[in-house]
This record gives structure tokens, C-alpha cells and sequence, in this order.
């Protein structure tokens, strides 16, 4: 029986890490986006995408590192996609406001 090398263990064990949070990292992405698709459509989702990809590129943690946590990412993407909606809100509202007001005045 051979032995394998001790960097072949080393990297049977980062590809497999790697796939690992590749796994992890498209659950989660997935879900997100699935998410926003529901609630919001897919105008938001398409851009809560967008937010979660920049928010996994802020992330501490080395890119191939086994400890990324990607509901970290979830959560400053639903913190964007939160003020965003807020925002769209109040100028949603503010318009309304400003075309009684100039309605009456």
C-alpha cells in the first residue's frame, strides 16, 4: 500500500474544504436571493445579489478560508436591501406629499 505525501493530505483537505464552502457559500447566496425574489421581485433580488457579492469581497477572512461566515454576508446584504426599500419608501411618499401640496397651494 503507498502512503500518500503529507502535502497530498494537506491539499486533499483544502480542495475539500474549498468545495465545502463553495457549498455553503451557493446555499446561502441561493436562499438570499430566492428570498428577495418573494417578497420584494426580482428587480431588488438582482441587486440584493449584487449587494451580497460585495459584501462576501468585504469579508475578513482569507477567500479559501474554512471558517467564512456567509450569513454574515446575508445579513449586511438584507442591511442594504432594508435601506433601500426604506429609502424608496419615504421618496415614494414625499412625492405624494409634494403633489397634494402643490395641489393646494
Amino acid at each position: 500500500m503507498k502512503r500518500r505525501k503529507s502535502s497530498d493530505r494537506k491539499e486533499s483537505f483544502s480542495n475539500s474544504a474549498y468545495a465545502e464552502q463553495m457549498h455553503l457559500e451557493d446555499g446561502e447566496l441561493s436562499a438570499f436571493m430566492s428570498t428577495v425574489g418573494r417578497l420584494f421581485g426580482s428587480e431588488q433580488a438582482c441587486l440584493s445579489v449584487e449587494d451580497w457579492l460585495d459584501e462576501s469581497d468585504l469579508l475578513d477572512s482569507p477567500p479559501l478560508s474554512t471558517g467564512r461566515n456567509w450569513r454574515a454576508v446575508t445579513v449586511a446584504a438584507a442591511a442594504r436591501l432594508a435601506n433601500r426599500v426604506n429609502v424608496a419608501q419615504h421618496w415614494a411618499s414625499m412625492s405624494s406629499w409634494l403633489e397634494v401640496f402643490s395641489c393646494t397651494h
